[in-house]
């Protein structure tokens, strides 16, 4: 008889729950840990499966009667930005974003609590404790970083230095994975969604690297419509990773 190793990954199945992105629908999750030595690469093989990262958890949907969530990522060698795309690098030009250490601090945590308020105040992220973002960006056992954007400290405006967006990143063999990504909600005129991914693109693109994963993209949900303009993409399916655009 055949035995798995020891170390091999134990897969589990959520309960159901309400759909958060189309309404009237449950959703489950099949789920694993990423923890010890081996946790980068399972992790790197979980994600170019359809999996994504939240802390020491990799996760996938696995809904009965709904195939709706569909992972994506981004060609970047044949990525070509779009006028829209390049109006919004244009009115960012002058923030700087940092790579660091994935460490939460009590600045962050305000402007993820603005974020989540404006955007996402009836989601499950809306009465999370300094504890808990805290947690959410440190607790990792892959190659993750959180990049920092600032308006410049040189800038001539009372803003010089402020941060207004932040995003959690894990380095991949193949890519970069957006893990989660908020900003200051006052200033919607940046689109500093829209600009975190394309300066991520470049970030992928300095470094070598072919992908840069999104998530999933969710047919029929507002929320997750921006991620289609973002092409040439690669969305996973039945066949495997299949070109759009």
């Amino acid at each position: 008889m055949t035995k798995e190793p020891r170390d091999a990954p134990q897969f589990y199945l959520t309960s159901p729950a309400p759909c958060p992105y189309l309404p009237g629908r449950s959703e489950r999750k099949v789920f694993t840990h990423l923890i010890g030595l081996r946790a980068p690469a399972l992790n790197d093989t979980l994600t170019q499966s359809g999996f994504r990262r939240s802390q020491t958890i990799a996760y996938r949907p696995a809904c009965e009667h709904c195939r709706a969530c569909v992972s994506v990522r981004v060609i970047i060698k044949e990525f070509v930005a779009s006028r829209t795309q390049r109006r919004a690098m244009r009115r960012n030009a002058d923030l700087v974003g940092e790579a660091r250490p994935s460490r939460a601090t009590a600045e962050q945590y305000a402007l993820f609590r603005r974020y989540v308020a404006a955007r996402h105040g009836d989601g499950g992220m809306a009465d999370m404790s300094m504890v808990d973002y805290q947690m959410m960006i440190e607790d990792s056992h892959v190659d993750t970083r959180l990049i920092e954007y600032r308006i410049s400290p040189d800038a001539p405006c009372a803003d010089a230095d402020r941060l207004v967006a932040c995003c959690l990143t894990d380095r991949l063999a193949d890519g970069l994975s957006m893990v989660y990504s908020f900003y200051e909600p006052d200033f919607e005129e940046r689109s500093l969604g829209s600009f975190m991914i394309l300066d991520h693109m470049s970030r992928s693109r300095a470094v070598g690297l072919p992908h840069l994963y999104l998530g999933y993209w969710v047919e029929g949900s507002r929320k997750m419509a921006y991620k289609a303009r973002f092409l040439p993409q690669e969305r996973l399916g039945l066949e495997g990773w299949v070109r759009v655009g």
